[in-house]
Parts: C-alpha cells; structure tokens; sequence
C-alpha cells in the first residue's frame, strides 16, 4: 500500500512516556511533523533504497515513506543526541497504532493481508506494530532494546491486552525461505483463538518442508532479528505467508500478548517514572 498524503501528528494520540535514556539513545513519541518526515525519510533509505522496495513516482520524488496509516499513527522514535536535539537526531522508528486509530481510516494495516478478526474481538487493548526500522549506523542491540522499552511503557500506559503487526523475510521466493516459515508454522502458531489467517486470495502454504527435515538452529540463524525478537518475547505466528511485491518481502502475522512482555522491560519503565517523579 503507497497511498501518499500530507502527514499530520493524530488528533487522539495515545498516551506518552517521558524519553528514556541509555547513553546518548533515547526513546520517546514523535512530537511534530519535522519528526515525521525525519522518520519517514529514514524509512525510505532502509526501505527503498537498501532492501529494493519499489517507489511509485511520488515516493520517489519525494524520497518519503508514507502512507494514510501515518496520519492516525503515534511514531516511536529512537534519537542519538550526539546528533542534536532535533528532527535529524532520529535514528529509529515504529509505528504504533491502536484500536480507536485504525478506526478512524475504517482498518487496520495488516488487513490488507490478513484476516485480524479473531484479534479485532479481543475487548482489551489490541495495538498494530508496523514500519519498524534503525538506521544502518546503529543496528546494535542498543537501539532495539530501547525500542522495545519504548513499546513496553506505551503499553503500560495505554492499557494494551494484544499486540500484532505483519513482520517481513527477506526476498519474495517462498521456497527460497521453505526453511524459515516451515520452523515458524511448527513451532510458534498462535492459538486458534488470537491466530489471524492470511486472506485466501494472498494465502501461502507456510508448511514447505517436512517436521523432520527442519534444521532449528539454521532455521533461527536465517530468521531476521526483528522477527526472533518477537519469538523471544513469547510471540506467535500466524497461517499463512503473504508476498509483498512493493517492499520485496514475505510477510508473517505476529501476535504478542502483552502480559508476556519480559518483566524486565516493565522494571526499566516503573523505574524510569519513579526516579522522574521524584
């Protein structure tokens, strides 16, 4: 989807969280439409021109990513203050986008792909999870972690039960990448109860190899990092692969309920808020 249009910050964000620190990394919510279009040109440099994503002529031109998702998006934002204080200090990025968000465009994301009904009647909180990138001068385990502390306080703060979002392989040969969804669909399925399924005219049979023909350790090798740090936080898969053309990937669901967010990431944020408050 490459819908183009004139990004505005969402009239109802989400809750925020004052900025977390870990030396000169912080992470917080984007606060103005400079931050936007700083973290919409990063993703079209990780996006577009490193991973081959295909450009319609305005995101060419305009050598932005972003879509209609982005006006009701809240953006999470890892920052290096070396860089200054700000739009060019953003280093990384999320989308997060919650129930009453999506409902003000009449979807969300991922049901372009997938059938999310099962997840859309959860009564909680549910939360989609989407554009995750970090620029390439700063994929350490740094960045990362303190975008998962940063996505641990918004929920906090948000009262999210479900978190869920289309996470992507590489490349869009599905028997290139047998290995891989193979070892997700026999070991992480979601249950059937929060499980989305890819909608029957974009369904990919994930099942391209045998149980016993699975290697696991060069099945997690392959995996990108984005997607075993969703596996390491308990999360689940869901059925069927989806090939995106544009973005020169295969997707999979992923679904995280959030009470199976490490405690850790929690004991960062309470800790973090106390020591602000005091």
């Amino acid at each position: 989807m490459s819908q183009q249009q004139t990004i505005a910050l969402p009239l109802q964000p989400g809750k925020g969280f004052a900025e977390l620190r870990s030396g000169t990394l912080g992470v917080r919510l984007a606060v103005n439409a400079d931050e936007i279009d700083a973290l919409q040109a990063l993703r079209y440099r990780v996006f577009y021109q490193e991973m081959g994503a295909r450009a319609d002529a305005t995101t060419s031109a305009t050598q932005r990513d972003r879509d209609i998702f982005d006006t009701v998006a809240d953006h999470l934002l890892v920052v290096d203050h070396t860089l200054g204080e700000g739009p060019e200090s953003v280093v990384g990025t999320y989308r997060l986008i919650r129930r009453e968000a999506a409902a003000r465009i009449g979807h969300f994301y991922s049901a372009d792909e997938y059938d999310i009904s099962r997840i859309e009647a959860n009564p909680g909180g549910i939360l989609e999870l989407g554009r995750s990138c970090v620029d390439a001068g700063y994929r350490g385990r740094a960045a990362m972690q303190l975008l998962w502390r940063g996505i641990a306080a918004y929920i906090f703060q948000n009262k999210i039960e479900l978190m869920f979002g289309c996470a992507s392989l590489p490349g869009t040969d599905t028997d290139v990448l047998a290995l891989e969804l193979s070892y997700l669909y026999y070991n992480h399925l979601a249950p059937a109860a929060i499980r989305p399924r890819a909608l029957p005219h974009r369904y990919i049979e994930m099942r391209r190899l045998d149980r016993d023909e699975i290697d696991t350790r060069a099945a997690l090798n392959k995996l990108p990092p984005l997607i075993k740090g969703y596996l390491r936080l308990g999360g689940f898969i869901g059925d069927g692969a989806v090939v995106d053309p544009q973005f020169n990937t295969t997707d999979v669901a992923v679904v995280v309920q959030s009470d199976l967010i490490t405690e850790k990431y929690y004991k960062h944020y309470e800790r973090d808020s106390r020591e602000d408050q005091g």
